[in-house]
């Protein structure tokens, strides 16, 4: 049995799923991945469709998405560094989002 990690001694109790080990835990950590990562597949190809660089709205979609899931895996596993690296960005995604309904996307200048 390994030891516990930074959050499980003070929210495991709370808590209990994000904590035990499973093939379902697996499974959700690489959907946020794959999602995370697609993205990028999404852009190159919505850009070369259009001949010329465009991030299009679902990119951002994905980004909070696959970065929000990635967040909850990294609380999953419990270490630290994943926890800081993943921590914040679906915040910033999801201020993307914001600013996306709030005025569109970006034109061309």
């Amino acid at each position: 049995m390994t030891e516990p990690g930074l959050f499980q001694p003070y929210i495991g109790s709370i808590v209990p799923w994000l904590y035990r080990e499973s093939t379902w835990w697996t499974g959700f950590g690489l959907l946020g991945n794959i999602m995370f990562s697609s993205r990028f597949i999404l852009q190159w190809l919505y850009s070369e469709k259009l001949k010329r660089v465009v991030v299009p709205p679902i990119f951002w979609h994905q980004s909070f998405w696959g970065s929000l899931i990635t967040a909850l895996y990294a609380l999953h596993v419990d270490k630290l560094p994943f926890i800081i690296g993943s921590f914040f960005l679906p915040f910033i995604y999801a201020r993307n989002l914001w600013l996306l309904k709030k005025g569109g996307p970006a034109k061309d200048g």
